[in-house]
Order: structure tokens, then C-alpha cells, then sequence
């Protein structure tokens, strides 16, 4: 089971100063097209970064369209037992589209 958030939560969130950790899983090349100003964990690489992820607040896992950040979320969750994480229905091409239009989507 996958917990999502939309991007309208997301940007509710912010607008309030909720504490929560935003992780982007994308790759690096794809954060010069487009940020949200997340954490970069590259989902090849979130394994590695594990003891980085918050426990005690809600984390936000985000990438293009919401599949990369599933699978992040799937695999943490398996290895590491989370259960604060939340996927980005929809990813960054969904905040582009629904929130800020100045965001590029690819």
C-alpha cells in the first residue's frame, strides 16, 4: 500500500510551514530541467541514503509522474519498514500543470 498526497496538499503544506521532508528520485539531469527544491535521491541510489530519511515526520518521495517515487516508496518500505512515506500523485508534471506553471514539464 502507497500512501499519495496531491499536489494541492503538497502546496497547502508549504503555504502553512508544515515540517515534512521532500525527497526528489529523480536523476540529476532531470533536477536542472525542473526542482521542487527536494532532496536528491536518485532512486538507484535510495538505498544508500536510507539513514537520511526522516522517521519522525512525513516524507514526501516525488519524480516526473509519481511511478519512480511508487517504486522508491514499495522498496523502502520492504527493506526498511516505513510507513511515514508519501508518494506525489502525479509528480512534478502535475505541480507544473496545477500549481506553477513556470515549472517545466518534460
Amino acid at each position: 500500500m502507497i500512501n499519495e498526497i496531491t499536489v494541492q496538499e503538497l502546496k497547502k503544506m508549504m503555504d502553512q510551514g508544515e515540517d515534512f521532508q521532500l525527497i526528489d528520485c529523480r536523476e540529476p539531469h532531470e533536477v536542472k530541467i525542473a526542482s521542487l527544491g527536494g532532496i536528491l535521491m536518485p532512486l538507484n541510489e535510495i538505498a544508500d541514503h536510507e539513514e537520511e530519511i526522516a522517521r519522525d515526520k512525513k516524507v514526501i518521495i516525488h519524480c516526473r509522474s509519481g511511478a519512480r517515487s511508487a517504486n522508491a516508496i514499495l522498496y523502502l518500505q520492504d527493506m526498511f519498514d516505513f510507513d511515514n512515506l508519501y508518494n506525489l500523485k502525479g509528480g512534478i508534471n502535475a505541480w507544473s500543470n496545477e500549481i506553477d506553471s513556470n515549472i517545466t514539464t518534460y
